[in-house]
Parts: structure tokens; sequence; C-alpha cells
């Protein structure tokens, strides 16, 4: 998805799907506004368990919400195939510094 979005993309993707789920008067995503539109991401099917369970994985800051920063990040956690570009990007620029060092 990341190779397909580009960084761009991918953020624009991440912050779309927080908007989604965030409660609007608080912007954060609660656990009331992850229950109601749980659906929408095909989610409906998930007890309150396992719902509040996905919250405190994210919740960085305790809480009891999401801040789109921590959206972003448990997303990324929860999806590490979203990182494979940007990793393989790194492993080449990587390559070629070395490439570099060492035939000079």
């Amino acid at each position: 998805m990341a190779e397909r979005l580009g960084e761009e993309g991918l953020m624009q993707e991440l912050a779309s799907g927080f908007r989604l789920l965030q409660d609007p008067a608080l912007g954060l995503i609660t656990f009331a506004s992850l229950r109601r539109n749980a659906p929408l991401l095909g989610l409906g099917g998930m007890s309150d368990d396992d719902l509040r369970g996905m919250l405190a994985e994210g919740d960085f800051d305790g809480d009891g919400a999401l801040s789109e920063m921590e959206f972003c990040v448990l997303m990324v956690r929860l999806s590490p195939e979203l990182m494979d570009e940007p990793r393989r990007w790194l492993d080449d620029a990587v390559a070629q510094a070395s490439q570099f060092l060492f035939t000079s």
C-alpha cells in the first residue's frame, strides 16, 4: 500500500481513517466513536472488550482515547507491510553509502 500511495498518499489515507473514526467534538478516537464507526471498517462483529483492547494498545498517553499520532503509530505497528517500501529505500541508501565509503 505504501508503495502504491507514496509517502504523502499514505499519510493522507491514515489521516482520512482517523477522521472517519474520531469523535468530531473531541478530535480523538474514543471507545464510543470507535464502537459507532467500527462497522464502516468491517469491525462490526468485534466485542466491546476487543475494541477497548485496540484503544489500549495504541493509547500511549493513557487518556483512554487515540490522538491522530497514536492512531498512525498503531496502524503502522499493526500493518508492518506499510513500512516495506520505506525499509527498502533505507536499505538502498545504506548500500549506496557503504559502496561509496568503501570504494573511494
